[in-house]
């Protein structure tokens, strides 16, 4: 059996063994923080020519200027038509998904006019510039592109800057291809956190953007804490987590090796990935338990898995459905599968959780590549109070307050009012002028 926690809802335990279970340490490693301030500041200060040194000393890479690492759009387009017919039909068949979802979640300007003629409303407007942050070399995340730059292309973002490192000048061609496929505008060969800061800050080179977004390792992620309010970010990502609450009713023959493998699913991405499963069936826990164990050995990345359960994995068994939704909301998992019979009576009772899966033919995997929705999604519980990246992270909102001669007679005197009330004479004067005498 896979050396993974065994836990009962009826333990006297319980909630304190889900508590330890379910928490991670997020608290930033001090070393990696300073190497990072100190790789920001230098880009602050010297742009361009601090780019270039990081580059070569951590990815091996030398260019006389950083125009030299920037990808030519003829070049993406070659990656793109070179790939095999499989590999390219799959990228545009997740784009046009992709696309489709997110163009239902764009927001459009609105106003209505009062009685008295005041006219207020909201204008939307996309970000000017973002840039997206893709991991490189050997790793292969164009589904990390489609999902980051759709929804910023949807949105109507006007220019958009990704960077991936190419340690050796090693390039993907996916990455290449998902990038032309997504419109990209400019592509540039760096990374780490001196890409971070030349997005932030701006270089001689790269224009200063708006917002960034895309994962990254530890140097990444401590880069865009300390460049937000420079810039805004998407989030700072932790470990990937998957819940699955079963019924384990499904007419399947070989239905707990599906469950097994969702769990694995995520459980191979990282040593501190979380995979629980909860379920009121214990015979359906053991045949799941057996499938993992046979399934295992069988994994190209079994070590990582198996850390991965070892370390954060659990088979939970609870007394009825309704008791594992209300610990859904305690956790607020990243991605939650509903695999039972009926999903959509058991959605209601969910209030906490990055996406969830409906039916056992939803499968997460699903999600990550071509279901629509975005793949990048709250972790470590933010999904109590915060989304899924999409269009409206793309968006800005700005209130319109067009105040007419006749509404300011009612207004100004409300606003005179309260501005003396909190002691600034000047805004109730400001407000009073507009008073006819």
């Amino acid at each position: 059996m896979p050396d993974i926690a065994r836990l009962s809802s009826r333990d006297a335990d319980f909630d304190a063994r889900l508590a330890r279970l379910t928490a991670f340490d997020a608290a930033q490693d001090e070393s990696v923080d300073a190497t990072v301030a100190e790789i920001l500041a230098s880009v602050k200060s010297r742009g361009d020519a601090a780019v270039l040194e990081y580059t070569a000393r951590f990815d091996g890479l030398t260019a006389g200027t950083l125009a030299e690492l920037e990808l030519p759009r003829e070049l993406l387009l070659r990656a793109r038509d070179g790939l095999p017919a499989v590999q390219r039909e799959a990228l545009e068949a997740a784009a046009l998904r992709v696309r489709r979802y997110h163009e239902r979640q764009l927001a459009q300007s609105w106003q209505y006019t009062e009685a008295d003629g005041t006219v207020l409303g909201q204008k939307v407007t996309p970000l000017d510039r973002v840039g997206l942050y893709v991991p490189g070399g050997k790793a292969a995340y164009p589904s990390s592109v489609l999902m980051n730059a759709l929804p910023a292309k949807v949105a109507g973002v006007a220019e958009l800057v990704m960077v991936v490192p190419a340690p050796g000048g090693e390039k993907n061609a996916l990455v290449m291809a998902a990038a032309a496929i997504a419109g990209v505008d400019r592509v540039f060969t760096i990374g780490g956190a001196q890409a971070v800061g030349a997005l932030a800050y701006g270089t001689q080179t790269i224009a200063q953007v708006d917002k960034i977004v895309g994962p990254g390792n530890a140097y990444v992620a401590a880069a865009k804490r300390r460049v937000f309010g420079v810039v805004g970010i998407d989030m700072v990502a932790g470990p990937s987590e998957i819940l699955v609450i079963c019924d384990g009713a499904a007419p399947i023959p070989d239905y707990a090796d599906w469950i097994a493998m969702d769990l694995f699913s995520q459980a191979e991405h990282d040593e501190v990935a979380q995979a629980i499963l909860m379920c009121p069936d214990a015979a359906f826990i053991d045949a799941v338990a057996a499938s993992m164990a046979r399934l295992l050995p069988r994994m190209p990345r079994r070590e990582v898995i198996a850390a991965s359960l070892k370390s954060r994995g659990a088979l939970i068994e609870v007394r009825n459905l309704e008791e594992a939704c209300a610990f859904a909301n305690r956790i607020a998992p990243e991605h939650l599968e509903l695999a039972v019979a009926e999903p959509e009576k058991l959605v209601g009772q969910i209030r906490h959780a990055g996406a969830i899966f409906q039916g056992c033919y939803s499968s997460e995997a699903i999600g990550d590549y071509c279901a629509g929705p975005n793949h990048v999604l709250p972790t470590s519980r933010s999904a109590r109070f915060s989304s899924p990246l999409g269009v409206y992270d793309f968006q800005k909102r700005s209130s319109l307050i067009q105040v007419s001669r006749a509404g300011a007679q009612t207004l100004g005197k409300i606003a005179v009012t309260l501005a003396e009330g909190e002691g600034l004479s000047a805004h109730a004067r400001s407000a009073g002028y507009r008073i006819d005498k």
